[in-house]
């Protein structure tokens, strides 16, 4: 996944631009980074007995300080008509910021700076698609709240066996786990069995990839799940999910070492996913597939 799980960075720009001597319409249509979901946002209630447990330092500012690192549609990216930060993380750290009855300052910073910056005690808690893993675990806790893996995606009505896509054209983020590990691999497969190999198309920009299946110059995509899952939702009649999600891991939110921090969270997010408020967020953004049930501390997998 992205270097936001250890293994690569995705940038994610709203541009008009050429692949293949295309007009790639991403950028400037329906998978841009100015296509937000419109559904108004529901209040959510305070509760009581979660705020109380707040530590004094926030309970006196009123505030969560949360690092962030952008662009990284549908996740969190800077609206340019408004300049806000928004996305889905956004829209659930604001959720459980009034299930604890405080603001949410959300600070921009580079990526690899935000789990020092947490440490040194800049920021409360980050929030930036990072994957729960045992290696980061050894220096702050995660409040885990999502699923994400891997996602190949197809044209409606044209299957792609993810598993066995010899002879196919994939569609992949140029420097991503798909471009340089995952599609290779399944392609390696192909011609150690005597199959046609896979052609991988590379593109600098995901919506590049997105666009490029849209248009039918290539018959699959891969990409990062959550990600993947907004591109369809976009363009929800001419693409569709090509099997299950993979190699998935959980996303958590890092806060500093045995802070009392993270159980306040975590208990918020799981008040959020009883209450269903969770669900609809994640519906809201395309990317329910990665919902989860129930939030725990440093659940990473390895």
């Amino acid at each position: 996944m992205s270097v936001r799980s250890g293994a690569r960075r995705k940038f994610l720009r709203a541009a008009c631009t050429l692949a293949g001597g295309a007009l790639v319409l991403a950028g400037c249509t329906t998978n841009t980074e100015t296509n937000a979901p419109t559904v108004s946002k529901v209040p959510v209630a305070k509760v009581d007995s979660l705020a109380a447990k707040l530590p004094d330092k926030i309970k006196q500012a009123g505030k969560l300080v949360v690092g962030v690192n952008v662009p990284y549609q549908p996740n969190e990216y800077r609206d340019p008509n408004t300049g806000k930060i928004v996305g889905f993380d956004i829209d659930l750290m604001d959720a459980v910021g009034q299930v604890l009855g405080v603001k949410t300052d959300y600070q921009q910073a580079d990526f690899e700076k935000i789990i020092p910056a947490i440490q040194a005690g800049t920021f409360d808690l980050g929030m930036s698609s990072f994957t729960d893993n045992k290696e980061r675990e050894k220096t702050v806790d995660f409040v885990d709240y999502f699923s994400a893996g891997i996602q190949w995606a197809q044209s409606k009505g044209k299957p792609v066996d993810p598993n066995n896509a010899c002879g196919k054209k994939v569609a992949v983020q140029r420097t991503t786990t798909e471009d340089t590990d995952e599609v290779p691999a399944k392609s390696k497969a192909c011609k150690d069995a005597g199959k046609p190999e896979i052609t991988k198309v590379a593109f600098d920009e995901q919506s590049a990839a997105a666009t490029a299946l849209v248009l039918g110059q290539v018959d699959a995509m891969s990409a990062d799940s959550p990600v993947a899952a907004y591109a369809i939702k976009q363009n929800k009649d001419k693409i569709e999910a090509a099997g299950p999600v993979f190699e998935a891991e959980p996303y958590g939110w890092p806060v500093p070492k045995d802070s009392p921090l993270g159980p306040v969270l975590q208990q918020a997010v799981q008040h959020l996913m009883d209450s269903g408020e969770y669900r609809k967020i994640c519906e809201n953004w395309g990317v329910q597939d990665g919902a989860i049930t129930t939030s725990v501390i440093n659940g990473a997998k390895g």
